[in-house]
């Protein structure tokens, strides 16, 4: 989850906020790669999450980090995350550990990110005695044996996320993500990568379905974090349909994010608790709380951050349907998007793949996918197909795209470890259901050994 915004002065009026996401459109010569991904930290010698405080602590990670340049983003006495040339680490509610890279121009520079921030957390790691965990959702830890971070926001949804939903606290706490933020060059382009996206976000659910474990056993689903966010916040969460509504645009989605309820609006350096409230009312000036203070765009950018559907609109698209996975697979979810959204002919492809599928298909597909994953039915074919044609499609985006590394490979290579997925037909979650009934013995600790990043 994201560190304060700063996005301009006061807020004018409605066109101002329109006027702000039709500033992401971009030339195709500046379109950027953001990849984004969280892990569990965790003790190795209890393998229990780590708290704050302490010498193996996430406080003392963050400070570690420093060595390698990394700048300090502070909330009071309290280290929360950290900044360098465009890339930041995030302090997630239950210690979770998130980098946020940098826009990028290839997959090539987003995964040597990826692997500069491993070499750097394995440095630190190895002398705090610590590892690192790629899973959608903890795996044995019980919610009371999470620690809770001291962000103020976090406070705020804490207390808020009970009222609205059953997983609020889970999603919060116990779960992890893959996600990558991408471009768009024109209002009509934007609508039709964010039609795409939310079509084929349960595929990249089923390619990425890493979380079939709960307090030690198994919880029934491949990917339990998916499940988790049908009950969340549904004012806030979904698979928005209104998106694929004729005249749909940077205006609509404003007035839909105008009515999603706020958590909070910052203010030198504290959150003040709005939860509820809809930013709507806030322009207006009807909320108590906020009485005398002017609505900027700095607090519409940070309540951008706080809405949660399947792809996610700001100046950027946001893929955000898949689970924490292993390290080698994290640069498949950017090689997957990038392949689909930044050739047109591959665009239009995925387009073609999914313009006829009614809102109740797609509904449908997200419902089932958790559970069962590319065995899930549509339309006399299965998931797993779907997967295999998103593959290709995007495999032939990449080709024609390319963008070789120093010594002559293109970023279609990226999508091998999830080629191998479909073709030998089970997900990363049905994978690991078996080492546990088989090897592991229902025992959950060499799920610690064999599966650290580090």
């Amino acid at each position: 989850m994201s560190i304060p915004q700063s996005a301009g002065g006061a807020i004018e009026s409605r066109d101002d906020l329109i006027r702000h996401l039709a500033e992401g459109s971009k030339p195709k010569s500046d379109w950027r790669i953001g990849t984004e991904h969280e892990k569990f930290v965790y003790d190795l010698k209890t393998m229990k999450p780590v708290g704050y405080e302490g010498k193996t602590g996430i406080r003392a990670l963050l400070e570690g980090m420093r060595r390698f340049g990394w700048e300090p983003v502070l909330e009071g006495d309290y280290i929360i995350g950290l900044a360098q040339n465009g890339a930041s680490i995030s302090l997630e509610p239950g210690g979770q550990f998130e980098l946020s890279g940098a826009p990028l121009r290839t997959v090539h520079e987003t995964c040597s990110e990826v692997n500069t921030h491993q070499e750097q957390v394995r440095e630190l790691a190895d002398g705090m005695g610590v590892g690192v965990l790629g899973l959608g959702y903890a795996p044995s830890w019980r919610l009371d044996e999470v620690p809770q971070m001291p962000k103020g926001r976090y406070d705020i949804m804490r207390n808020y996320m009970p009222k609205v939903g059953g997983y609020g606290l889970e999603m919060m706490f116990r779960t992890c993500t893959v996600q990558v933020n991408l471009d768009f060059s024109s209002e009509a382009d934007m609508v039709k990568k964010f039609r795409v996206g939310l079509a084929l976000q349960p595929v990249a659910t089923a390619l990425f379905a890493n979380s079939p474990f709960r307090e030690g056993r198994p919880n029934g689903f491949l990917s339990y974090r998916s499940q988790i966010w049908t009950d969340v916040d549904n004012a806030r969460s979904g698979m928005l349909p209104f998106v694929f509504e004729s005249g749909f645009g940077f205006e609509q989605y404003v007035d839909y994010a105008l009515d999603v309820p706020m958590y909070f609006v910052y203010r030198q350096g504290k959150y003040i608790d709005v939860a509820g409230k809809s930013f709507r009312d806030f322009l207006a000036g009807r909320i108590p709380e906020l009485k005398g203070i002017t609505p900027t765009m700095a607090d519409w950018a940070d309540h951008l951050t706080t809405i949660f559907p399947e792809v996610r609109l700001k100046k950027f698209l946001e893929m955000r349907g898949a689970d924490g996975g292993s390290w080698r697979r994290i640069c498949g979810l950017p090689a997957l998007w990038v392949g689909l959204y930044y050739d047109q002919a591959a665009l239009d492809a995925a387009w073609d793949m999914v313009k006829d599928w009614s809102a109740e298909e797609r509904q449908a597909m997200r419902d089932a996918v958790p559970v069962l994953a590319f065995k899930t039915p549509f339309r006399g074919r299965t998931v797993g197909d779907l997967a295999r044609e998103m593959l290709a499609i995007s495999s032939a985006g990449l080709r024609r795209r390319a963008k070789e590394d120093s010594i002559g490979t293109t970023e279609e290579g990226f999508l091998q470890p999830l080629i191998e997925l479909v073709e030998r037909g089970y997900t990363r979650a049905e994978e690991l259901l078996r080492h546990y009934n088989t090897d592991w013995q229902r025992d959950m600790a060499p799920l610690f050994r064999d599966y650290n990043f580090l």
